[in-house]
């Protein structure tokens, strides 16, 4: 199976439904993709995220360089091997880990050198040995290295992380063709990231820039980090509206539960997101109704499903008291129950998501996700 991807409706937001097929099955966009940074979406096997229906997950290139080493995983086999994951995967290019380690690393036309923060030992990510590692993984969307930076930032910092971005873009195309050749069926699509912080002319110079080098699909990053949601989407819009139709788009890092709809209302076919994971760890649950903390006194004797809505296995077996029991004692189960209910919300709100578009109904289908969860918890 060879990579493509196809458009199938549209909505009058600008919303599209489609399918991206890839060497590990096809995809129904827009998707959301579960984060599984070292390998694995924590609290959930394999075979939990197959039962749930995730088609494409994503993982980390700066995490699996590390520990275990993107050669071992190469020699055993890559990473769908590794893992034993039969679906896609998507790996992020490390860039925002190496450069949150702040104190720990130095930017550099070159790349980033940065310090392990397993060991302290010294590393050196190029745009070329981040496609590098992602080509020994195997992954089937990997990600070029870009410069990300903290919003609100000035201009001239902006204007010189888009330049360092476009350069580095071009060496891990260049590097990338290089080894992976440009005649036959590739073995993994590699994607632009746009950059230029919170300015809309920077925004649509880097989208520019990175056309030229006629990347299969092309992603919108350093958004979604503390800026408020109206700017998400309106730098998402400036850029969606330059890219070209015939390619999926990627929203990297988002996002909360009811701002889903309005990224894919600005003509995002993919995200990912920690959230609703990590929020599973820490008792809150997401629901038709809004936001379930669990471990509220008020579900102590809560008979009721997390959510009598939902068709999840957890929902169906699960009542909230025993779910609230299961974290006021500190039993693993509890995360791993929540995170299965939670990545399940999210898969789910995609799905209607999709269904909304082919009827043309997702501004009606956000606006009624918005009340809910304005409204508080359920």
């Amino acid at each position: 199976m060879s990579f493509s991807f196809d458009l199938l409706a549209t909505d009058p937001t600008g919303a599209r439904r489609g399918r991206l097929t890839t060497p590990h099955g096809v995809i129904e966009t827009p998707v959301f993709m579960p984060v599984g940074t070292a390998a694995t979406v924590k609290g959930l096997t394999q075979e939990a995220l197959e039962e749930l229906g995730a088609r494409i997950i994503l993982a980390n290139t700066y995490h699996l360089y590390l520990r275990p080493g993107h050669e071992l995983v190469r020699k055993l086999g890559g990473l769908h091997s590794f893992m034993s994951w039969r679906g896609a995967i998507l790996t992020d290019s490390g860039g925002y880990q190496v450069f949150s380690l702040a104190d720990l690393r130095k930017i550099t036309d070159e790349g980033v050198r940065f310090r392990s923060h397993l060991d302290g030992s010294e590393h050196l990510l190029t745009p070329e040995k981040a496609a590098e590692i992602q080509l020994a993984l195997g992954s089937d969307i990997a990600m070029v290295l870009d410069e990300c930076i903290e919003t609100p930032a000035p201009r001239e910092v902006a204007e010189a992380a888009l330049q360092r971005t476009t350069a580095w873009a071009r060496r891990a195309r260049k590097y990338f063709l290089a080894h992976t050749g440009r005649k036959g069926e590739p073995a993994q699509w590699q994607f632009g990231i746009v950059q230029g912080a919170t300015f809309k002319d920077l925004r649509q110079e880097s989208a520019r820039q990175l056309l030229a080098l006629e990347f299969p699909g092309y992603a919108v990053g350093g958004l979604a980090v503390g800026e408020p949601h109206e700017i998400t989407c309106e730098m998402t819009s400036e850029v969606t509206a330059l890219l070209t139709k015939e390619k999926p788009r990627y929203l990297m890092g988002v996002g909360r539960p009811e701002q889903i709809a309005d990224y894919v209302a600005r003509g995002i076919d993919m995200m990912d997101c920690v959230l609703p994971t990590r929020a599973a760890r820490h008792a809150c649950l997401y629901t038709s109704e809004g936001r379930v903390l669990i471990k509220n006194a008020r579900y102590i004797a809560d008979q009721r499903p997390v959510d009598a809505n939902c068709s999840c296995s957890v929902c169906r077996r699960y009542t909230r008291a025993y779910l609230r029991h299961l974290f006021s004692a500190g039993e693993i189960t509890a995360a791993i129950l929540a995170t299965h209910h939670n990545v399940h919300f999210y898969l789910d709100t995609m799905r209607q998501i999709r269904e909304a578009i082919s009827f043309g109904q997702l501004e009606k289908f956000a606006t009624e996700l918005r009340i809910r969860y304005n409204e508080g918890t359920a």
